[in-house]
């Protein structure tokens, strides 16, 4: 497998990873601005534009790695990293709509109270380090977002579960396609044997033919003077 410096698909994934920090900075920029005013308008305009141009990225990554698994380009062992890879760009691209979004109406008070109480009994707050990409959704918001996160992610290994299957079944598909080859193989180099047989056996036999062929052509000429002797002395002088 190729290093990173060779490697256009992790190359691409960082520049996706870019993309996603990229989008956070104009949404909190467009947060401080005046939301009846163009600027606001103009920011809202621009995260929609690089939001798209985020989703068909994660979409060309997720048809890239599925090419290289499904032609034995990666081990199996790199696929499921890398799916893990695509699984949070997902994490972080539902984040950003949320957060582009904002739909959640509840105060900062409110929230913190909601939280709170949603955790009781845990010894501890697990929302206190809340990230910007939660920061202004309700709990109800954040646990679907999680949801879907799951979702997403079982998705995504079993699509790579399905590529993995196809692999193990095109490399007993060619195994045995290899083992029929071989035998034809085996064939063709028995037939092969028995033909250069034929063949010595046969040129032995016309070997024999010729040495025949030339010792009736002496007797022939041997006969044919023994007669004109004859004739000669039989022919009165």
């Amino acid at each position: 497998m190729e290093g990173f410096g060779g490697d256009s698909w992790l190359r691409e994934h960082e520049a996706c990873i870019r993309l996603a920090a990229e989008i956070m900075e104009k949404i909190n920029e467009r947060n401080e601005l005046q939301r009846n005013g163009k600027s606001y308008s103009r920011v809202s305009a621009n995260i929609r534009t690089l939001l798209k141009r985020f989703s068909q990225d994660i979409e060309s990554l997720k048809k890239k790695l599925y090419k290289a698994a499904s032609t034995y380009h990666l081990t199996q062992q790199e696929a499921e990293r890398r799916q893990r890879l695509i699984d949070e760009l997902l994490t972080k691209e539902r984040q950003l709509d949320d957060a582009f979004t904002n739909q959640s109406r509840y105060s900062a008070p409110e929230r913190s109270g909601l939280m709170a109480s949603s955790t009781a009994g845990f010894g501890h707050d697990l929302w206190e380090d809340e990230t910007e990409q939660t920061r202004g959704m309700s709990v109800a918001d954040i646990r679907s977002q999680q949801q879907q996160v799951i979702d997403e992610q079982d998705r995504g290994l079993e699509a790579l579960s399905s590529v993995i299957a196809r692999q193990k079944q095109m490399g007993h598909d060619i195994g045995n396609e290899l083992d029929e080859h071989n035998e034809i193989i085996d064939d063709i180099n028995t037939h092969i044997g028995k033909t250069d047989q034929r063949l010595v056996k046969e040129t032995k036999h016309i070997r024999k033919i010729s040495e025949k062929a030339k010792d009736c052509t002496y007797l022939v000429v041997i006969v044919l003077l023994l007669i004109a002797i004859v004739v000669i002395i039989a022919i009165p002088t």
